[in-house]
């Protein structure tokens, strides 16, 4: 009987492992999905147009939630100058994606943005005071050579919309780690305080920039904050599941998917050094990955 029950055990955690990894898919492709519209509309419109009008569709989805949740669950959390800071990373993070993707294909956006777990490890040491041995101090090294490789500075020099994307990935970095110890905040609170904070930052920026919405550019942006939600919903799902050494790697079928729209959409073929750079990306970050997992099993 105690064999059965533990081999049920083992089947249920491994079928809730697989939903996790099913979900996290689901948000990759979501979260790319949403920044393939961005890149579309902030041909057309101003950055602070997509954060406020994305925001608000995204509050309207969210709004029911904190009202069953309790709004002294939602907006009362501990440690909120920690929550400043990583709302301020957030919305840096965010305007520095819009306003490269505007200039550089989707993929190579895409592909310096999962570096973001190299620059965590990086940072973790002066920041965290954690060690990084030579395997994955090797591992970071090649990874910023895999970065090298897709932006492909001329002359040394990277070009402005190169190091606004370098600038976002080392936010969304930031971010990270300034989130790191905010566990007693629940995913609807960090959900909802991201929202607004965008929101707000856009608000506080359309009078330097507005252009004349149209029906078609309003239902766009509202989907943006629809899939934008989804795929934050996906992603907490996933880590409530299954642990996140278990589902994070998954992330990086992301890139996957915005080589795939930059093409079909934007008709940005991927060149051989973007391919290179982010394959050399992606196998540094799954070893980085693989290496904390054996130094701190989850």
């Amino acid at each position: 009987m105690t064999e059965a029950r533990s081999a049920d055990g083992a089947a249920a955690m491994a079928a809730a492992h697989w939903q996790g990894i099913a979900f996290m898919l689901l948000g990759s492709a979501l979260f790319t999905f949403n920044d393939a519209l961005g890149k579309w509309m902030v041909a057309s419109l101003a950055v602070g147009q997509i954060l406020f009008v994305r925001s608000l569709s995204a509050m309207l989805i969210l709004l029911p939630l904190v009202i069953r949740a309790g709004w002294r669950e939602t907006f009362v959390v501990p440690q909120p100058g920690r929550h400043l800071l990583r709302l301020v990373l957030i919305v840096a993070e965010v305007s520095c994606f819009y306003l490269s993707v505007r200039h550089l294909p989707l993929a190579d956006v895409m592909a310096v943005y999962q570096a973001t777990p190299l620059l965590v490890t990086v940072l973790a040491i002066p920041l965290l005071g954690e060690r990084v041995g030579w395997r994955r101090g090797f591992a970071v090294l090649a990874g910023f050579g895999g970065v090298l490789l897709v932006l492909q500075p001329e002359a040394g020099v990277f070009s402005a919309p190169a190091l606004i994307a370098l600038a976002g990935s080392l936010g969304y970095a930031l971010m990270m780690i300034a989130t790191r110890d905010l566990r007693a905040a629940s995913a609807l609170s960090l959900i909802v305080f991201h929202t607004l904070a965008v929101g707000l930052a856009g608000l506080l920026a359309l009078p330097w920039g507005w252009h004349p919405l149209d029906m078609d550019a309003v239902l766009l942006l509202a989907l943006m904050g629809v899939v934008a939600t989804a795929g934050h919903m996906c992603v907490n799902q996933a880590l409530r599941l299954a642990p996140a050494a278990t589902v994070v790697p998954y992330t990086y079928t992301s890139l996957l998917w915005a080589i795939l729209l930059g093409w079909l959409v934007f008709a940005d073929r991927p060149t051989m050094p973007m391919l290179a750079g982010g394959a050399i990306i992606v196998a540094s970050g799954l070893f980085v990955l693989h290496r904390e997992r054996q130094i701190k099993p989850s």
